[in-house]
């Protein structure tokens, strides 16, 4: 009986990774129609065009200029990728999640 119990985890648990690894969100323009990757997000930012996460299921999170900034300092390069609006979504890169470090203490 217990290890049906501990199969069907395992199965969920690796269920739920490859669907949560199947997610993939990109950063798109939300303020202009027009851009097909020719200008970076970081010099449509400083022209004043807003962005926003689109995930996988239609979820749209505008960034704030608090978060953009928050997210420039954890991952600089996003920001330097070719801006897409809504109307080229397909077209437009994934953002790739960072990778993460563990820490094990001090010095180590």
């Amino acid at each position: 009986m217990r290890l049906k119990l501990w199969l069907i985890l395992a199965i969920f648990m690796v269920a739920m990774f490859i669907s949560s690894s199947a997610m993939a969100a990109k950063l798109l323009c939300v303020s202009r129609q027009d851009l097909k990757g020719e200008e970076t997000v970081s010099s449509c930012l400083l022209k004043g065009d807003e962005f926003a996460v689109v995930d996988d299921n239609d979820i749209v999170h505008i960034l704030t200029p608090r978060e953009i900034e928050l997210t420039r300092m954890f991952n600089p390069k996003l920001f330097g990728q070719q801006a897409y609006s809504l109307q080229y979504r397909e077209q437009a890169p994934e953002i790739n999640p960072l990778k993460r470090r563990a820490v094990f203490g001090p010095n180590k």
